[in-house]
């Protein structure tokens, strides 16, 4: 049986799928050909199994390795694509439900309606991430898909599901829903703290608990999950969170200090350091720390459309150009793109303005800021 070191783990494949040399000329990963003939080449093996095997058996992983690369590398030119394959009757469901957690769950409905597709997949594994990205899409048709997912046959699916409703701490459902709801809670926390030992299990159920607005508890599981590891720099920026949310700027900013000084290019520690100087109406210093998160992760849109509101205040062509860039990183997000066309208004880009916000329109039917800002500038242009 092949064996591949991970994470600092001697490890058997036990997927049992035909070696693919191809993938690893492709994207640097293992094959069973090359681990035993270490004196060739990835391109050596690729020719030895196209000449045994006629048939392109390469091509399918070839192809579903794609779509994860470019989800990996936030490439949403591909996601349409990304989308047909979750939802193909021929899909392999391990990376069905890979594609699932890399797509940012948003308001664009072709994402919707894959997801609550995607909660009724045969597979468990499917569903579960289905469930769970379904509660970053807040809607009627999302909780009433994850309220069902309680149900499930699935120990998974149901844990899953109880995740995802902790981001809807104010829902209240009784009866039969409300018992089934109670249940998996229960096995969702029972979960978390099955390794009480591990200080990721502390992390988690500090998020369960932040997710939910119990501010303290999320506090105290942080800091015990730091007791355990105290270089668990996402500890600290989740903490920090915690802190902020608590009207404690300083302890959030005390916490994203060490983070800082454990790793100081994370981008996300970085990023919230940015939006905390905003909150302590310090400009100068949230603009450093937003682009030093955008220059250590070039994609992260965030950072990108926080600059835009940042420098909106006296730097409108700043304002506008980091405003297409975040448009660009996160295209089907219609909040960014709707900035981008209130500060186009303002710069004089009328034109422009009124395409994105049509564009915004025909995707989101439903975006009223959009048809209002429209309205706005079809009225203005019709005053004498």
């Amino acid at each position: 049986m092949p064996m591949t070191s991970f994470a600092r783990m001697n490890r058997s494949d036990h997927s049992m799928l035909p070696p693919v040399p191809a993938a690893t000329m492709a994207y640097h990963s293992p094959n069973a050909c090359n681990l035993c003939h270490t004196d060739k080449e990835a391109a050596w093996a690729d020719r030895q199994v196209r000449e045994w095997r006629p048939r392109d058996y390469q091509a399918p992983l070839l192809h579903r390795a794609s779509l994860i690369d470019a989800a990996r590398k936030r490439d949403w030119g591909r996601l349409e694509e990304m989308l047909q394959y979750i939802a193909g009757t021929d899909r392999d469901e391990v990376f069905a439900a890979s594609l699932i957690r890399l797509i940012p769950p948003n308001s664009d409905p072709k994402i919707a309606q894959t997801l609550l597709k995607a909660a009724g997949d045969p597979s468990p594994l499917v569903r579960a991430a289905a469930v769970e990205s379904l509660a970053m899409i807040p809607s009627q048709q999302s909780l009433r898909a994850i309220i069902g997912a309680t149900a499930d046959e699935f120990r998974l699916v149901r844990i899953r599901a109880a995740a995802a409703l902790s981001a809807y701490p104010d829902v209240r459902v009784g009866g039969e829903y409300g018992e089934r709801i109670r249940k998996a809670d229960q096995e969702h926390l029972a979960s978390l703290m099955a390794r009480p030992d591990q200080w990721s299990s502390h992390y988690n159920l500090g998020n369960y608990h932040l997710n939910r607005g119990e501010l303290k508890e999320a506090v105290s599981s942080y800091d015990r999950a730091l007791g355990i590891e105290p270089r668990a720099v996402m500890v600290m920026v989740n903490a920090s969170i915690a802190h902020s949310r608590m009207g404690e700027a300083g302890k959030a900013e005390k916490s994203l200090q060490e983070a800082l000084k454990t790793s100081p290019e994370n981008a996300a520690a970085l990023f919230n350091m940015g939006l905390l100087k905003a909150e302590l109406n310090d400009p100068k210093q949230a603009e450093s720390y937003l682009r030093a998160a955008l220059k250590y992760d070039p994609q992260m849109a965030q950072a990108a459309y926080n600059l835009c509101i940042i420098t909106s205040k006296d730097r409108i062509n700043d304002a506008v150009a980091w405003c297409r860039k975040a448009t660009e990183l996160s295209p089907q997000n219609p909040e960014y793109s709707y900035t981008l066309a209130f500060y186009l208004k303002q710069q004089g880009e009328r034109d422009e303005a009124v395409n994105l916000l049509k564009a915004i329109i025909e995707k989101h039917p439903g975006y009223r800021d959009a048809v209002m800002l429209l309205g706005e500038i079809s009225q203005t242009e019709r005053r004498p």
